[in-house]
């Protein structure tokens, strides 16, 4: 299993949560098998996404999209609040 690790402060955890909710189906076409979302317990304005793929070419494809598709346009990432961190992890 890989994981698509990704880590970002948000400025509303509401508004955050409904631009991602719009991509669930992007997720499961992209090959997302499960995901998790948390956040630190003393700051509710920083997300921790954790995506698994079956491949690390799948989770590095749906890393493009997000980076070229969904961060880069406001629109579709309206409570992104600084640079999105992600990391492609791979399970031993």
């Amino acid at each position: 299993m890989v994981t698509l690790h990704i880590e970002h402060p948000i400025t509303d955890y509401e508004t955050w949560f409904s631009a991602f909710s719009g991509f669930t189906e992007a997720r499961r076409r992209a090959g997302v098998r499960d995901h998790r979302v948390q956040h630190p317990v003393d700051d509710r304005r920083y997300i921790v996404i954790d995506l698994d793929f079956d491949t690390a070419g799948e989770a590095a494809t749906f890393l493009d999209f997000l980076q070229s598709r969904v961060w880069a346009a406001q629109k579709n990432s309206p409570a992104l609040s600084g640079a999105p961190k992600a990391t492609i992890l791979e399970s031993f």
